[in-house]
């Protein structure tokens, strides 16, 4: 199975006192038992990751600093992470996506389809995704 994990999934692996954080290790570990996967990023989660971190006065990162981590994070063995290009464009953007705030999800709902993987999240309101147990 691929998984490509939207922007809160990712940032709650990469950092550790994020309160998702044991959730999204434990899915991750409990993976490794069952048939091969592949984790999957691409441009907007990448740089939502990046943005989240270095916006958000609770974690206080800059930049520079979100980026190195996020470069750390790919680059550790306990995780194996694919890069995937964001080939889509607005056409895709399924029906359900009616608010400005469902865009995103929906283009990466869509954009994880059409790399044969599942969009996973911590957002149970994403339609077609797969919602990281608890």
């Amino acid at each position: 199975m691929r998984y490509l994990l939207d922007v809160n999934a990712l940032v709650a692996l990469g950092f550790l006192n994020h309160e998702f954080h044991e959730r999204v290790a434990r899915w991750l570990l409990s993976l490794r038992k069952g048939k091969p996967y592949e984790i999957l990023t691409c441009p907007i989660t990448e740089l939502g990751f990046v943005r989240v971190l270095s916006q958000a006065p609770q974690y206080g990162l800059t930049v520079a600093q979100s980026k190195t981590l996020l470069v750390r994070l790919k680059k550790q063995r306990a995780v194996s992470f694919q890069f995937i290009a964001d080939d889509h464009d607005i056409s895709r953007l399924p029906v359900w996506a009616k608010t400005g705030r469902q865009t995103t999800d929906g283009h990466l709902a869509e954009l994880a389809r059409g790399h044969g993987s599942v969009l996973a999240t911590l957002d149970e309101r994403i339609p077609s995704s797969f919602v990281i147990p608890e």
